[in-house]
């Protein structure tokens, strides 16, 4: 059963607040390094049951007068297409969804910052596409030395040679499409640039995770390691806020590594730092937020164990090594979690192993487990899918919500004319023939309207799923995970 741990209207009320206290201590004007998921956080909402998934642009637009963003991309990035993973578009492109998506919600996108400048065509090309669209295109630069090299960064010759990105919001929010991209440093470089130009401004970073006043084994900040494994990140005590308050809190490795750096360059800037730790630079909230830790501690579990099977999936692909995988087994061993703690996998398993063929079990709200069967017209999730609508809509199982009439002339058609090899229908194609019966059926209609039902449902597949059935479940909000195993031998999968 679902149950709420954290107080979503809490949070932005309190986040809010507390960064105008942030741009109130820097004298009216504040770079906000925005690191994490804008939109779509679902994480987060995972992780902290109750925290929506738009909740930090929901924030934002209550600062919206206030606030401008700018968009930070590496051009060495863009030279090399590079591609976020979990929308299979390239940084350029995300950054053109970037900028509609804060139109949409009516803030303002001041300009674009191409960092690691060295005239690559494709960069040089992208930043003439933006200005002829009527956005500020601006150009950062390596610097020899970064960032060992304080005295030379804060410089005319480091900082110095970057072109001063011009804005005119007390709130200057920087984001990027993907880590790596320079947000830090563009902006470092404009409280360089400010200063010597008289301006009075600050720098604060804005990270959901790890969450620093819970506890260090906190299942919320483990799943946070879980999730980042393979980028290698360790939650720590930050050393710098125990010494200098006696308090623990938690960090992770790469801020508290480029603490003393950081620290360097704004006793450069500004003559001395206004924080005495890692942790004092963040304007993180959420820990103040959660209203039952039991809720947010079984989420964070469940979490934990997703991003196992995901990374055991991606050692079958051949994406990883296996290196994330070992991390997160042992992540589970410090908590006590197994696979136990996630019923649909027996329930998946037992089902394949009776029917000798790939199986999808799914867990309702109610407790309920249903399951799905592959069969000659359907695959295992649309079976699935069908099965838990109408245990959701309490219609009996003996009853076909699409009649085989109208399944067969499908799957021939996916096999006699559109060169298909698969005769069963993905989950995309039931879901249209289920509408098309809804319209004159009764209980179609019914099954339909419960398909809210499955949101936030967890489910299993004995087999790596199609990147159609996978994509669908996640439209319908079930958190899928998958044995690392194909349902074929074969070495090419789409």
């Amino acid at each position: 059963m679902f149950r709420i741990g954290f107080d979503n209207d809490e949070y932005i009320r309190r986040q809010s607040a507390h960064i105008r206290e942030r741009i109130a201590q820097f004298g009216g004007k504040l770079y906000l390094e925005f690191g994490g998921k804008l939109f779509d956080d679902h994480h987060a909402s995972r992780v902290l049951p109750g925290f929506a998934p738009d909740s930090k642009i929901r924030m934002l637009v209550e600062l919206a007068a206030e606030a401008e963003i700018v968009i930070v991309l590496s051009a060495a990035d863009i030279e090399k297409n590079k591609v976020r993973g979990d929308l299979g578009i390239t940084y350029d492109q995300d950054t053109l969804r970037l900028i509609d998506a804060f139109r949409d919600f009516g803030l303002y996108v001041g300009s674009v910052v191409l960092t690691r400048y060295t005239g690559q065509p494709a960069a040089a090309a992208f930043a003439k596409r933006l200005e002829a669209l009527g956005l500020r295109v601006y150009q950062h630069y390596s610097i020899p030395g970064y960032p060992s090299d304080v005295e030379k960064i804060v410089s005319d010759e480091g900082y110095g040679i970057n072109q001063y990105i011009e804005t005119s919001r007390s709130l200057v929010v920087v984001t990027a499409p993907g880590p790596g991209s320079g947000k830090m440093a563009t902006c470092l470089s404009q409280l360089y640039h400010d200063n010597k130009r008289g301006i009075r401004s600050g720098y604060a970073k804005f990270e959901t995770f790890p969450v620093w006043n819970l506890g260090l084994k906190h299942p919320v900040n483990l799943a946070y390691e879980a999730a980042t494994a393979d980028l290698n990140d360790v939650n720590m005590i930050d050393p710098f806020h125990l010494e200098a308050y006696g308090e623990t809190a938690v960090n992770y490795n790469r801020d508290v590594e480029i603490f003393p750096v950081v620290k360097a360059m704004l006793e450069h800037i500004y003559g001395s730092c206004p924080y005495k730790s890692p942790t004092d630079m963040g304007v993180n909230m959420a820990g103040y937020c959660i209203v039952d830790n039991d809720a947010v501690s079984e989420g964070a579990r469940d979490e934990i164990l997703r991003r196992y099977y995901r990374a055991l999936c991606s050692q079958r692909k051949g994406e990883s090594d296996g290196t994330d995988v070992a991390k997160i087994k042992m992540l589970m061993r410090s908590i006590g979690l197994d696979e136990s703690e996630r019923p649909v996998i027996a329930a998946a398993l037992a089902r394949a192993e009776q029917t000798g063929a790939p199986a999808v079990a799914l867990q309702l709200h109610d407790g309920r487990v249903v399951t799905g069967k592959t069969s000659k017209l359907l695959g295992a999730v649309s079976a699935m899918v069908l099965n838990a609508l109408k245990a959701l809509a309490d219609i009996p199982k003996e009853v076909d919500l699409i009649s085989p009439d109208i399944l067969a002339p499908v799957s021939a058609l996916k096999l006699e004319r559109l060169g298909n090899r698969n005769p069963r229908l993905h989950l995309d194609e039931v879901l249209i023939a289920l509408s098309i019966c809804a319209v004159h059926e009764e209980p179609a209609r019914r099954a339909l309207d419960c398909l809210e039902g499955l949101r936030r449902c967890d489910a299993h597949s004995t087999v790596i799923l199609s990147q159609t059935d996978e994509s669908m479940l996640k439209k319908l909000g079930v958190e899928l995970t998958c044995e690392p195993a194909y349902q074929t031998k074969k070495l090419y999968h789409r």
